[in-house]
């Protein structure tokens, strides 16, 4: 279990990474982050730093809608909703008819 050690600190800071209000401030921080853990976690932060950009997209989105990015709540309830409505019908007659009331449900969620 010594390998842990520490573990659960650099991660969580990466993670605070995301709680910034703008890419700006979250590049600064990842640059701090960076040269804390880059000794300890070597293959870490190689990884971070070849695939952090994609996820600063987040960043491009208005800022009222940071707080429903950072949860895969909204996700999670709309596959919740088509597993209880193909859950009642059991036997679909073709998979368009399946695909129709999936795209309904989204829809719907929209």
């Amino acid at each position: 279990m010594w390998f842990f050690i520490g573990r659960d600190e650099c991660l969580t800071e990466l993670r605070w990474i995301y709680v910034r209000r703008t890419l700006a401030e979250a590049r600064s921080d990842l640059a701090t982050w960076l040269k804390k853990w880059e000794s300890k976690h070597p293959k870490l932060c190689d990884w971070v730093e070849e695939n952090i950009e994609e996820t600063f997209t987040f960043f491009r989105l208005p800022l009222v809608h940071h707080k429903h990015m950072r949860s895969t709540n909204l996700l999670e309830r709309l596959n919740e909703e088509i597993r209880r409505r193909t859950y009642v019908v059991r036997t679909f007659p073709s998979d368009e008819s399946c695909l129709r009331l999936i795209r309904a449900l989204a829809s719907e969620q929209h």
